[in-house]
């Protein structure tokens, strides 16, 4: 008998079955979400990043040598694309920027908040991504997969193969770091749940 519920899914999604593989990626994609957006600081670019690290992973899963090895290995593939795109931005910076038409960008309404708000907000949250990353690597992914996964406590330690005790656990300590590391007036903000 197997230890690991997903080393089974990876052998029959490496037989050919899809559907092992689609939950596979039901039980892993917050997980991997999240670690993209640590990296990344984008919720639009980690759900491009999640697409990408997803199709290379089912591409050269046969490759997979080791299927108890399967989180690890999925979240090493996230981690080579976020550098690919990275490098592939940095390309696309040195070619030489399109040309707009302004009067194309007078016609586009949009609800946006004013660009003051829009640049308060982005250095509020450039803040505290900050602060995440310089907290300890257990507390990182837990804090970042609850507040910006989205996931329920069952799916959250599943994605994260952790009891609810240690996940709780690992929560509450990774809040308190960083409450004390948020500015005053941000403090209470920051809420557990």
């Amino acid at each position: 008998m197997t230890t690991d519920p997903d080393e089974a899914l990876v052998r029959s999604a490496q037989g050919g079955d899809r559907a092992a593989f689609e939950e596979l990626v039901r039980r892993t994609s917050r997980l991997v979400f999240a670690r993209l957006y640590l990296e990344t600081g984008d919720g639009h670019r980690a759900e491009d990043l999640l697409q990408e690290t997803l199709l290379s992973a089912y591409r050269s899963l046969r490759e997979l040598a080791n299927p108890k090895g399967f989180r690890p290995w999925l979240l090493k593939i996230a981690q080579n694309v976020v550098l690919d795109a990275a490098r592939r931005d940095l390309r696309q910076k040195r070619a030489a920027p399109r040309r707009v038409n302004a009067t194309a960008l007078q016609t586009i309404e949009g609800k946006e908040p004013s660009p003051g708000e829009q640049a308060a907000r982005e250095e509020l949250r450039g803040q505290v991504l900050a602060i995440l990353r310089s907290l300890q690597k257990q507390y990182r992914l837990p804090l970042t997969f609850r507040y910006n996964g989205g996931a329920d406590y069952v799916t959250f330690q599943m994605q994260l193969g952790l009891s609810n005790g240690a996940l709780r656990g690992l929560l509450h300590r990774g809040l308190k770091l960083l409450r004390g590391r948020l500015p005053r007036d941000l403090q209470n903000d920051v809420h557990e749940g």
